[in-house]
């Protein structure tokens, strides 16, 4: 880039979002304490089997909870196991899916118990519509099922229930055949789990050995805001009012207009797209915000997948464009899988890609009209997930100036590049 092309470039200033936060103290304690006043802890006996679902989202104390279960199995005499919960995720492989638990520091050695994984399903029953009811073979085949998963607004789906332990029951422990099958339903439904949720929920719980949901919510800095313990009776009711707690504490960009995102990373542990739709503004369409829907963001540039994505680049496709090392980075095989899967093929789609930083900023500075660089709103994060402390071009300086749930750090300065055309990262806020 010439002297000029850099003169070119807006500004940035660090900023930092001042979002409330109350985190659940000793959350390992409060859910034992919990599991000890369920009609699970009555009915556990020496000896009996216990499989623990957990998915493939990096929770907050996630290894710690899983850890706590297990430990008050075993106390009282049971036999705990960990089964994966998480659809086609992992490559859909049993293999695949113990690494991912891995990555999440759920193994053995960890949480004090055999992580058992397969990809076998059993029929639980078929519904009027015709639609095969898959659920874990593992788990159905134990004494007891607790369900371990967070509670927040989904990327794609709408409705009372979203993301969750009932999201679990049909997708993540219907493995890849299951999720397949709702995947390919949900397009009768217009994304709304709720029909087949009040079908296909009560078949499950009268069939299978559920006897307990563990619902985690986080506050907008990933802290475990709210625990709830569930009985399989109370799940359809109770799991409504924790989507309503996890929408009002969920994280959000600073500023509603947006003419470039940069993301530092995307990946399955931040969000089943990559990243988050909700916080990006693309839920109902993948390159454009809605006409209700907020933030406006007009463009999205990705610099990386995290590593414990495993290459896995689903929500790739909702960007426009992206780094070489993201390309480099993709296994192909999980992502297709993914992607299909789920019944969102353009997920997957890879945009355009740029060599270095640099260039793509170049790139979008053609994209941005006639308007100079001090009109130009840009703004730089880590991930959908970490958004307390963000980069931002000068042309929001007056209004981070005037909200005082914002504080801005410094005043702009000019990016700066590294000898290959990469951005360097501040060290004020990374």
């Amino acid at each position: 880039m010439s002297k000029a092309g850099l003169r070119d470039l807006p500004w940035f200033f660090p900023l930092r979002q001042s979002f409330e936060s109350r985190p659940v103290d000793d959350v390992p304690r409060r859910v034992v304490g919990a599991i000890g006043k369920s009609c699970f802890a009555s009915r556990l006996k020496r000896g009996q089997s216990v499989a623990i679902a957990v998915g493939s989202r990096g929770v907050a104390e996630l290894q710690s909870v899983v850890a706590a279960v297990v430990d008050f199995v075993h106390a009282a005499g049971g036999k705990a196991k960990v089964v994966p919960a998480m659809g086609s995720h992992g490559g859909a492989t049993a293999e695949g899916q113990t690494r991912l638990l891995a990555s999440l520091g759920i193994e053995e050695s960890t949480v004090g118990c055999p992580i058992d994984a397969s990809m076998d399903t059993v029929i639980v029953d078929t519904n009027k519509s015709g639609l095969a009811i898959h659920f874990d073979r593992i788990a159905s085949e134990s004494d007891h099922l607790v369900m371990i998963n967070r509670i927040k607004p989904h990327t794609r789906l709408s409705g009372r229930y979203e993301s969750g332990l009932v999201k679990m029951l049909l997708i993540g422990l219907g493995n890849h055949r299951g999720a397949a099958t709702y995947h390919q339903a949900f397009g009768d439904h217009d994304y709304c789990l709720d029909p087949l949720a009040r079908d296909i929920v009560p078949r499950i719980l009268d069939a299978m050995p559920i006897s307990l949901g563990i619902g985690i919510v986080e506050d907008a800095l990933g802290r475990v805001s709210h625990v709830e313990v569930v009985s399989p009776d109370r799940m359809l009711e109770v799991e409504p009012e924790l989507l309503r707690m996890a929408r009002s504490q969920m994280p959000m960009l600073p500023f509603n207009d947006v003419d470039l995102l940069i993301i530092d990373e995307i990946g399955k542990e931040i969000s089943g797209t990559g990243m988050d739709t909700n916080v990006v503004g693309r839920k109902t369409n993948d390159r454009v915000a809605a006409r209700d829907e907020y933030p406006k963001v007009r463009q999205i540039y990705v610099r990386g997948l995290t590593a414990n994505t495993d290459g896995n680049a689903t929500g790739i496709g909702m960007a426009e464009y992206c780094h070489r090392n993201v390309i480099e980075s993709i296994d192909y095989a999980k992502t297709r899988v993914n992607c299909l899967t789920s019944a969102h093929p353009s997920a997957g789609a890879v945009p355009i890609s740029f060599d270095c930083d640099r260039e793509l900023l170049t790139a979008c500075l053609s994209q941005s009209g006639l308007r100079n660089r001090k009109e130009l709103r840009w703004l730089w994060i880590r991930s959908t997930l970490d958004l307390s402390e963000v980069m931002c071009s000068e042309a929001y300086w007056t209004a981070a100036e005037a909200d005082a749930r914002l504080v801005p750090l410094e005043i702009p300065a000019p990016l700066r590049f590294d000898s290959v055309g990469d951005l360097i990262v501040s060290n004020r806020i990374r």
